[in-house]
This record gives C-alpha cells, structure tokens and sequence, in this order.
C-alpha cells in the first residue's frame, strides 16, 4: 500500500520482462500471466482505481482473492489496455535509447570464444576480435529517418508526449503510445535501420586480455551501449604445466650431472633460466623459481615455477663408459639384487667381463 508509483512501474517493467510471451515460448501460461500483470498494473498504476482498490475490495488477478471488510468484492476481469501496447509504452519510459528500440529488450549477450595460446593467457596480450554489435545507422547517422527528411509533430498527443487514456469512468495519463514520449514521428524512416537509428554491423575490437587467464574464463566487455561476454580457450604448451599460477616444466640431466652436480640451462616463461644443480640430486626432485610464475590475476604478486628433474640413462655405452660402470659397480654396497656383469665372490665384487 506504501509503495509509490515509481516503484510499481519499476516491479510491473520487471515482472513483464520475466512473463513475456517472447521469453517463455515453451510455456503456454506464459500470455495469460502477462495479460493479468497488465490487468494489475492498470489498477495499481492508476491512483483512482488504487483507491477504489482499497476500499472497496480486493482484484482478482488470477494471483489470488479476497474481499473487503464490508464484504464487498471488486472483481476485475483483465486489462482495457493491450498487455503488449502497455509493455511497450513502459519500456520506452525505461529505455536509454532514443528510439525506444524495444527488439533489444529480451537480447541475450553475445558471447565469443578467443584462442589464445599459452604464453598470451600467461602473460597477457592486446588482440583484435571481429563481433556484430549494434551501432549507430552510419545511413542516418543515429537519427532514423531518411537522409534530407525531418520529423513531424506528433498529432497524437500534440507535440506533449503524453496521452490521456479513458478507461471506462476513470482517466490516466501517460506516455504518448504513438512517438513514445518524444512528441514527434518519424514520416520518412531510414531505409536501413527502419527508423530504429542502429543496425548490427561487423566491427574488429581490440580485448585488452589480461595476464594470467585462464582456459574457460569469460570475461565481460563493453563495446558501444552493450556488452559481450568473451571465453577464452587457451592452447596447452609443450613445455609448460599450470598449476593456478604456479607452472612446472622437466629438466633433464645426465647420471654424471645427477652424482657430481653442475649447471643446466631451462627455458622459463620469461627467459631462459641458469639452473644449479646440486651433488647427489635426484631424479622426480623439484627446484623451485621463485616468482617466475604467471601473475596472480585476483591478488598480487606472481606464482612460482617449478622445475622436476629428470636423469638420462644413456641405451648405448662406449667401451670405456661401460668399463668405468663395472668399476663404479664393483664398488657399490647398497645394491638390492645384482648388477649385470658383476659377480659376487667370498673377497667382494668382481667384473666378470661380460
């Protein structure tokens, strides 16, 4: 009972949009639940057919009944008013466009998929993405009639923009259901636009991709009066896992890296890295890069880059190689079974030469 007129507009615009026939297609109650918001809004909207609401009884929408104290009941069948005329009359209230164009109201986002390859969600990248948006008629430059033409004062409402409506004993007013509001009309229309003052057009957009993406994200951008949604698909790298922001890679060294130690080089994100590699290392063991991982995209700083060693076992020996592995063998005394070539005897181990 408290709630002004401006709120009812707002609720009624909001439930329409919910129940209109264009949304609900698989639901053949759908035009009946608009047609009894239509026939609540006529009521409610109007502040004599409120009052009479609220003294005399309740209104049977279809949302329920109910009777005044007096046991009075003010039954209301439907809406004077056509459910989508009074929609539409809303909506151009509503609308930021000009033009009242109402074919946009029930448009989903558009949504496009960017490829992007490992490093450029890694590190982030400015790339050009081609979408069909509507823009401004270049034909009538946004005005929507013909080029050379003008508008004329509406007859309808008299140039006010707003119309009296007649509703049985009851009079409202509202905007003008013929120029929306504006006053005026469009005689000559824009051959392209159909007087809208848009048309879809093809355009190349730069998407500014931000560091550290990931595959299956979707962003939102705006692009002219609307916006699109944008998921990215990110290729996998032949060198690179991800692990949120931290990603690993393999290094592989040899057995006499692995045993003595040295130094190593590994491709990183950003460059390459000089690797230290301790005595005794071993194999699946991981170095840990500090901050040479991707940015963290909802905090600061970066991930860490993880490289997991791997040892070469060499397939093919020289003579000399497979000499000084027998000798190395012989030595050996944590040795589960035996070793190939090595014979056991009461004195130790001996190379049997084969």
């Amino acid at each position: 009972r408290s709630a002004s007129q401006k709120e009812i507009k707002k609720a009624y615009y909001q439930l329409a949009k919910k129940y209109h026939p264009d949304t609900n297609k698989d639901d053949p109650k759908a035009k009946e639940k608009f047609s009894q918001l239509a026939a609540a809004y006529e009521v409610l909207g109007d502040e004599v057919k409120r009052k009479q609401y609220d003294t005399y009884g309740t209104a049977d929408f279809g949302f329920g009944s109910g009777s005044a104290g007096s046991g009075q009941q003010y039954r209301h069948t439907g809406p004077t008013i056509d459910p989508e005329e009074l929609f539409r009359k809303i909506f151009g209230e509503f609308s930021q466009s000009p033009f009242g164009d109402f074919s946009t109201v029930f448009d989903q986002p558009q949504e496009y998929i960017m490829d992007l390859t490992f490093s450029q969600a890694a590190k982030g990248v400015n790339k050009e993405i081609m979408v069909q948006i509507n823009d401004t008629c270049q034909r009538c430059d946004g005005r929507g009639h013909e080029p050379g033409t003008r508008v004329v004062h509406c007859s309808y409402c008299n140039g006010t923009g707003t119309e009296t409506i007649n509703t049985g004993p009851f009079v409202m007013r509202s905007t003008c259901r013929r120029c929306g509001g504006r006053g005026s009309v469009v005689t000559n229309p824009c051959v392209i636009c159909r007087g809208s003052g848009q048309t879809k057009q093809k355009k190349t957009v730069m998407v500014p991709v931000p560091a550290g993406v990931e595959d299956g994200q979707t962003v939102r951008m705006p692009v002219g009066r609307k916006e699109i949604f944008i998921t990215f698909r990110v290729q996998k790298s032949p060198v690179f896992r991800r692990d949120g922001a931290d990603i690993h890679s393999d290094l592989f060294i040899s057995i006499a890296q692995a045993v003595l130690g040295g130094t190593a080089r590994s491709p990183g994100l950003y460059e390459t890295i000089n690797i230290l590699i301790p005595p005794g290392i071993q194999a699946d063991q991981k170095i840990r890069m500090s901050g040479k991982g991707i940015p963290r995209v909802n905090s600061y700083g970066y991930g860490d880059h993880y490289i997991q060693v791997k040892i070469k076992v060499p397939k093919r020996l020289t003579d000399r190689q497979r000499a000084l592995m027998l000798s190395y063998a012989e030595d050996e005394t944590d040795v589960e079974g035996t070793v190939n070539g090595i014979a056991s005897t009461n004195t130790g181990k001996r190379s049997t030469g084969s």
